[in-house]
């Protein structure tokens, strides 16, 4: 290993040795998360775990080359990096893990998201944008395999079109578009459309995306042999890999286990892809998955013993702890002292979670204790309650649920009295679900002054001598409005670009305003998608162009999974105000320009649907939810472009 891979200034083999056993030291501490969260969980304290164990040493060399203002977009293996990186301690990754409801204790999701899912905070408690340069960020997970990478391809794109836009303000989200887009995934998930959408679209793009695979052969108990041409997935992509005078990948492969060369490999990556603006994909082999897949099963169901043999001993932890001894770096016995103290400061910070997440619900515990105890007091049916009340106080760890299990049956057995201990119970009971619900239930749309529903409504306005337009020229000309007044405003879809997209809504803005702020794309929509959701969680205003309602179907998952939750999954720390713009809904035809409006509306809870009678109203909407922090989509009627609108005199500001 090249002491000097991270830092161009020499340092003392002392200082090398601080440094790895430091690695060292977190690789392990992740593991002894892994390991003890598995126990919480089959000893039902959680419901369920899913660890970033086999994969600790690659995400140790990757958070080396992981910057301030870079992003990552990943899955549930990524724990150790997050520790690396620190936005994760001991007590926040069993927080996760109990589900605690407390930001401050569980910062990832607030208890929304099962454990492994990862964010950090792009905003702050009143929903502003902090200085996402000066820290390390990571985008908000979601669980469905390969649902990242879309979004991936937008927080890439958002660095290019801040190193290449003129004029643009890049306070607080760029320095000089010189941010990666991290991404990670799972060999297996390599075989979903996703993944492979997206790869064809950031090669296109020619996007700072950096996207490590890790591979161990597995997809849950499925081999690499069903998954995936050749059995390896940079094999099948060496297609994509660029070459003189040709766009395309840089690709790497490196084993998993081995320390320096992951650490030489991270380096090379992250130097080609920030200066150059080239994606990369890393190829991270032989690792190993020490606890399968998840809780759900055991992997010794699946592997032989030849096999599992070979992870024992190719366990990148168990390796790169050889290669400690074999350098001189430190003995077996010092080693050996590491481990055991970090296994008692993972115990300690497990039993300092738990007590965080059962202390309220103990106190509030107390609480229906007494007001049961004064009810069984005043009731002719007080023996009931007062069993109602020992059961509820036999629970040494209750949980909400049971506390107003108890108490809302003892108000049935004094459904037929009225005294004040009975209104005390009831009005105990709703100010109860009142606050606690907020736990769960907040934010599926802005709680902020940005909210869409806050702006001021300003109304469109007419000269005596109106002229009438088509509907697409007032839509034309509100589009230019936007674009020559806000920087960071930009349109991309299909035909959106040179041809002014299909209806005209956007003719002549691309020879107007350049090529990456009205922008062609090809046909991809999910990605399409994910490009407006990336950039807009870097601020900028994204305006993604879907051609027709019909469509929306191919990118309805990550509308759903990722764009509409995302406000409620952070609990209101991070934001993506996307706009997507269709049309079609003219309730005819099975394919082409009919209506799902029926499951959009179900489907995307947490994003406004909107469908303007006119395309002055069309106008309207665009212009408020530019004002706002919410995503939206909007939904052109097909037969409006060419009826005659009177012209607004205030065009760009209703």
């Amino acid at each position: 290993m090249n002491p000097n891979s991270q830092s161009k200034t020499e340092i003392t083999f002392d200082d090398f040795k601080t440094e790895v056993l430091k690695d060292y030291k977190l690789v392990v501490t992740s593991r002894e998360c892994s390991l003890l969260g598995r126990r919480e969980v089959l000893t039902g304290k959680a419901k369920f775990g899913i660890f970033g164990d086999g994969k600790e040493v690659p995400q140790i060399a990757w958070a080396k080359a992981f910057e301030n203002g870079d992003f990552r977009s990943g899955y549930y293996r990524d724990q150790t990096f997050m520790m690396a990186i620190g936005a994760l301690t001991i007590e926040q990754f069993f927080a996760g893990l109990y589900a605690n409801t407390d930001l401050k204790e569980e910062p990832m999701s607030a208890g929304r998201q099962m454990g492994g899912h990862f964010a950090t905070h792009s905003l702050d408690e009143n929903g502003e944008w902090k200085d996402l340069t000066a820290q390390k960020n990571s985008s908000a997970d979601i669980s469905p395999t390969a649902g990242q990478m879309p979004r991936l391809l937008g927080l890439a794109q958002a660095s290019k079109i801040y190193r290449n836009v003129k004029g643009i303000d890049t306070t607080n989200f760029s320095k000089k578009g010189n941010e990666i887009a991290w991404g990670t995934i799972g060999n297996a998930s390599t075989s979903e459309g996703l993944f492979f959408e997206t790869i064809n679209a950031a090669g296109v793009l020619q996007v700072p995306m950096i996207i490590s695979i890790w591979d161990d052969e597995y997809g849950i108990s499925v081999h690499a042999r069903h998954q995936t041409t050749k059995e390896n997935i940079s094999e099948v992509l060496k297609g994509f890999k660029r070459e003189k005078d040709t766009n395309g990948y840089e690709i790497f492969r490196v084993n998993g286990w081995n320390y320096p060369e992951l650490i030489d490999t991270y380096q090379r990556a992250a130097q080609v892809s920030r200066k150059e603006h080239v994606p990369v994909i890393i190829h991270v082999q032989q690792l190993t998955q020490p606890q399968g897949h998840s809780t759900s099963g055991s992997h010794e169901r699946y592997k032989n013993a030849e096999r599992l043999a070979w992870e024992t001993e190719y366990d990148c932890n168990a390796q790169m702890r050889k290669w400690i001894i074999e350098n001189n770096i430190a003995t077996d016995d010092e080693l050996i002292a590491i481990e055991r103290s970090i296994k008692k400061s993972v115990r300690e910070g497990k039993k300092a979670a738990w007590a965080s997440f059962i202390k309220p619900i103990k106190s509030e515990k107390l609480s229906a204790i007494s007001l049961l105890d004064k009810l069984a007091k005043a009731s002719a049916n007080g023996v009931f309650i007062t069993k109602l009340k020992n059961d509820l106080d036999s629970i040494d760890e209750p949980l909400r649920r049971d506390l107003l299990s108890a108490t809302r049956k003892a108000l049935r057995y004094v459904v037929s009295e009225e005294f004040p201990e009975k209104v005390a119970l009831q009005n105990w009971i709703s100010t109860y679900i009142e606050t606690s619900q907020l736990n769960y239930s907040s934010h599926l749309y802005s709680e902020s002054t940005y909210k869409a529903m806050y702006q001021k409504e300003v109304l469109p306005a007419y000269a005596n001598d109106a002229e009438e337009v088509d509907g697409r020229v007032i839509l034309r000309d509100n589009f230019d409005v936007i674009f020559s007044t806000n920087t960071k405003a930009l349109i991309f879809g299909e035909d959106a670009g040179y041809i002014g997209d299909v209806n005209q809504g956007l003719e002549g803005l691309q020879e107007k305003f350049g090529e990456l702020r009205v922008a062609d794309t090809g046909i991809r929509e999910a990605t399409i998608i994910g490009q407006g959701i990336g950039m807009a969680m870097r601020g900028l205003r994204p305006i993604a162009e879907i051609q027709y309602l019909d469509y929306i179907m191919y990118a309805l998952q990550i509308m759903s999974d990722d764009l509409a939750t995302l406000q409620y999954r952070t609990k209101g720390r991070q934001k993506a105000p996307l706009i997507v713009r269709t049309r079609g809904h003219r309730l005819e035809g099975i394919w082409h320009s009919g209506s799902q409006m029926g499951g959009v509306l179900n489907l995307i809870r947490g994003i406004h649907v909107l469908v303007p009678r006119n395309m002055t109203k069309a106008a309207g909407f665009y212009n408020t939810l530019l004002e706002g922090d919410e995503p939206a989509l909007v939904v052109e009627c097909l037969n409006g472009y060419r009826l005659k609108e009177k012209m607004p005199s205030n065009i760009g500001e209703f």
